[in-house]
């Protein structure tokens, strides 16, 4: 049956055709469209993201701005280059991230951020954040408070001892 071998070529030739034509087509991906000298641009996150940042302990527990946390099951964690982490493999590391919470309250999504991301303005961190070495670091314009010497002994601020 000649006409049948027919049949079965031209069936076995048209997909192939089409992805041909497809990936020709296509427009380019987004690894593709990067800068050509190699450094990615800032990425947009969600306007409900918050900024905080994190601490895996043993996962799924976390230290978030300082307060124990939970991320939530399924969380998914993105480095620098967008790629997805495993919480396991960033564990007593202190990283600065933007993050989402599920509708149960736990870290859903969880974005490392590189330098000129860190540079935009986002809520949920507070002004002043101690890394627990006994001192801590200011973001933003949170200044210490400042004594001009004529404050009364009793409303001088008062250290654990």
């Amino acid at each position: 049956m000649k006409r049948c071998l027919k049949h079965l070529a031209l069936a076995l030739a048209l997909p192939a055709v089409f992805a041909v034509a497809l990936t020709t087509l296509a427009p380019p991906s987004a690894a593709q469209t990067a800068e050509s000298d190699g450094s990615l641009s800032v990425r947009q996150f969600p306007k409900a993201a918050l900024r905080g940042v994190l601490v895996v302990k043993a996962p799924p527990e976390v230290i978030l701005n300082g307060k124990p946390d939970r991320l939530a099951p399924g969380a998914r964690i993105r480095n620098l280059n967008n790629t997805f982490m495993v919480p396991g493999a960033l564990i007593d590391e202190k990283l600065l991230v933007n993050y989402t919470r599920d509708n149960m309250g736990q870290i859903y999504e969880v974005w490392m951020l590189s330098a000129e991301e860190a540079k935009e303005k986002r809520a949920g961190m507070p002004a002043r954040f101690s890394f627990g070495f006994g001192f801590g670091f200011g973001f933003g314009s949170s200044a210490p408070p400042q004594d001009d010497g004529k404050t009364p002994y009793d409303q001088l601020p008062r250290y654990n001892q």
